[in-house]
């Protein structure tokens, strides 16, 4: 086996492999190159490589996404790490375990005018798990140990708070050389699990206070944000919906689904009166999963605010309706695992009114999307119920998320988004991750802006043939037509994105098979193909009306008034 003759590289792939992390996304660069070099031949890590830094942290985001596990990242000094950073706040917002491997000059090199050069040390501590900066052989007679520890412990809190971390790492020339020797290092004790979960339980005795509080109010709501799917939390959530004095709000990245929740937040809270938001208000707010993406059931909650609001997270509880009183630091599914034997039912017509609302709701979703005119709304309604079974669905952010909360899934889905910073920034690279390490296959929805914006996606050799994009072109981002006041200023041109790009040549650079529609008819007769066995990845490029659209969804939500 070939290693790296740096002390360091060995020491950090060493401490690498002892924490369990299989898969090492690197982009090309010389510093890094002791590093790359040791990954590389490393029998137990694969190694990928991709060139664009930003592309290349989100699609190692999108594989620890999917597998759970810490994916790290290896880049060369200079600017290139800095081309991490939407990728580590992304991550950092989503909890999902990142662990940031930067090559650096040593100190004598650096601020003396060298290219590829900056101050690396700490430059992500503003979303960042923990930073650690290695030391130089000669900065201390312990600096094996020293460095040992601190790269052990700065990988274990990634994988433990489920979160990004940076290791910088100072590499002096020659870079290249290897050796036949390894190095031998200590062998890291494993941690003992505390629990089936690998989790402490509440104490009982408090937790029996908080549910003779749910015992006795008539109306609880329980929001779901951004989840792993999770046969353990759909079984609960069966469970606690026997109780008609609970109404569950999801999210379509929930993963969640059940006829007896509200899965259209929007559709219910939209026509409803200000009396009627006021009949909604819970008693008993209870919220657990990642953020929100419904605008209106944060203005709800925040306008009519629920005498408690309880969290259940095993991280940060983030007050986003301004009325958090109580943060359970728990897994939501060893939550309810113990709440359950503490509460009974409480009779109430709380969820059967919503629920029936509901149901009046989706009659006239149904009524107009049947007579509706080709457009952003009618593409949605056709892609969406044709998606074969089991597949793994990854939305774009801004409007194509927004619409997907307006629909029905099919309950075989597992649906994932960016939802931690919401940016548009990274959705392909990310897709791309995920569809590579995951066993399901997957198809990307996403918009002509945010897919245009991250381009440099498809300049990567680990695209799954059968992975599948289906881009809406509505020829510049629609989402500032329908959201209150830049149509009302006189420069709506500096919020939108008006072009007259096509995906056409991109996709014959990168050989991923285009298909177009830009009519329903047409959009149909490819749609039945689309999902076929092919040999190279696919893309369908959707053309909708830009000045239709808007009017369009207005309309509906009018529609579901009246």
């Amino acid at each position: 086996m070939i290693y790296s003759k740096k002390t360091l590289a060995q020491l950090v792939i060493n401490v690498c492999a002892q924490n369990g992390i299989e898969t090492v996304v690197v982009s090309p660069g010389s510093r890094n190159a002791p590093l790359n070099i040791g990954f590389f031949n490393h029998p137990k890590i694969e190694t990928l490589s991709v060139v664009d830094e930003r592309s290349a942290a989100f699609f190692a985001l999108g594989i620890a996404q999917q597998s759970k596990k810490p994916v790290a990242l290896v880049c060369t000094s200079g600017s290139a790490l800095l081309n991490y950073y939407p990728a580590i706040a992304e991550a950092y917002y989503s909890n999902i375990p990142l662990v940031i491997l930067s090559a650096d000059r040593p100190k004598h090199l650096l601020d003396i005018g060298d290219g590829q050069t900056i101050n690396q040390k700490n430059v992500f501590k503003n979303h960042i798990l923990m930073s650690a900066n290695l030391l130089e052989e000669k900065d201390s007679a312990n600096f094996l140990l020293h460095n040992f520890n601190l790269t052990h412990k700065t990988i274990r809190k990634a994988i433990t708070n489920r979160g990004p971390v940076h290791i910088n790492i100072p590499f002096d020339e020659p870079l290249y050389d290897t050796t036949k020797e390894a190095i031998l290092f200590p062998e890291i004790k494993k941690e003992e699990k505390t629990s089936l979960l690998d989790e402490v339980p509440l104490d009982v005795d408090e937790l029996e206070t908080f549910a003779k509080t749910w015992n006795y109010a008539k109306k609880k709501m329980v929001l779901i944000g951004v989840h792993y799917p999770s046969e353990l939390l759909q079984t609960q959530i069966n469970y606690i919906l026997e109780d008609e004095s609970v109404l569950v709000l999801t999210e379509t990245t929930s993963n969640i689904y059940h006829t007896k929740i509200i899965n259209g937040i929007d559709k219910l809270i939209a026509p409803l009166t200000e009396k009627e938001l006021v009949d909604l208000k819970p008693d008993i707010l209870l919220t657990f999963g990642g953020m929100i993406v419904s605008k209106k059931i944060k203005q709800f909650l925040r306008n009519h605010q629920p005498k408690k609001h309880w969290h259940v997270s095993k991280n940060i509880a983030r007050n986003t309706f301004h009325c958090l009183s109580q943060h359970f630091n728990i897994s939501i599914e060893l939550f309810f695992s113990q709440f359950f034997f503490l509460t009974k039912n409480t009779k109430s017509d709380y969820q059967n009114k919503y629920v029936a609302i509901k149901a009046e709701r989706e009659k006239r979703h149904v009524a107009y999307l049947d007579k509706t005119v080709f457009s952003d709304l009618k593409v949605f309604d056709l892609c969406l119920k044709t998606i074969p079974n089991n597949y793994n669905v990854q939305f774009a952010n801004s409007s194509i998320i927004r619409y997907a909360q307006l629909f029905n899934l099919n309950k075989t889905l597992q649906v994932f988004c960016n939802r931690g910073t919401s940016g548009i920034d990274g959705s392909t690279s990310t897709a791309i991750g995920a569809a590579y390490i995951t066993n399901k296959k997957t198809v990307f929805i996403t918009g002509d802006i945010s897919f245009f914006y991250d381009s440099n996606a498809l300049w990567n050799k680990y695209i799954n043939s059968d992975f599948r994009i289906i881009l809406i072109n509505n020829s510049g981002g629609g989402i500032f037509r329908f959201i209150p006041g830049p149509l009302s200023t006189n420069a709506v041109a500096l919020f939108e994105t008006p072009h007259q790009l096509t995906a056409s040549h991109l996709c014959k650079m990168h050989q991923i098979i285009y298909k177009q529609a830009s009519d329903l008819g047409t959009l149909e007769k490819q749609l039945k193909t689309f999902f076929n066995k092919s040999n190279k990845p696919k893309l369908l490029e959707i053309q909708t009306p830009r000045a239709l659209n808007d009017i369009v969804l207005k309309e509906y939500f009018k529609h579901l008034k009246s």
